[in-house]
């Protein structure tokens, strides 16, 4: 009996877990933070946004906002970005950390980024060749995907 109860407990909480994991709501420009606004007027001043939304999962608030030509940023709770993605244009130029963009133009001259995505490890950026290159905070390479 007591291990029912047990495993009752845990199944419940699951539960709860599940349905409060996915809880995505649209929101206006206006109330994304400070931040993340900035960002947006000073990267992509030109684009018109076709969505922002609040994304709550189970441990972590982000923001993302999807621009009507396509591309996309993603937001940590404080309003710094994590990740941009341009599928049809590049990411602009001043959001690349200078050594990544040197090392890019360097060995891949033919190339532009079109995704970039950052994270308490490394960086990850994507070409428009389809390698992701993977660099770790003191942006040296440490991995190469095709």
């Amino acid at each position: 009996m007591k291990k029912l109860m047990i495993l009752t407990t845990i199944l419940m909480a699951l539960g709860i877990s599940t349905a409060c994991a996915d809880n995505d709501k649209p929101i206006a420009v206006t109330q994304l933070p400070q931040k993340a606004q900035l960002f947006i007027k000073t990267h992509f001043p030109k684009e018109k946004v076709a969505l922002a939304k609040l994304e709550r999962d189970f441990l972590e608030t982000r923001y993302e906002v999807v621009f009507t030509n396509g591309s996309k940023v993603e937001f940590l709770k404080d309003g710094e970005w994590k990740e941009v993605e341009c599928k049809y244009s590049t990411v602009p130029t001043a959001i690349i950390p200078a050594q990544i963009a040197s090392y890019v133009s360097q060995n891949y001259p033919d190339t532009q980024i079109v995704q970039i995505d950052r994270d308490k490890r490394d960086y990850e950026v994507k070409l428009t060749n389809r390698l992701e290159l993977t660099f770790d905070l003191n942006f040296n390479l440490i991995d190469i995907d095709d």
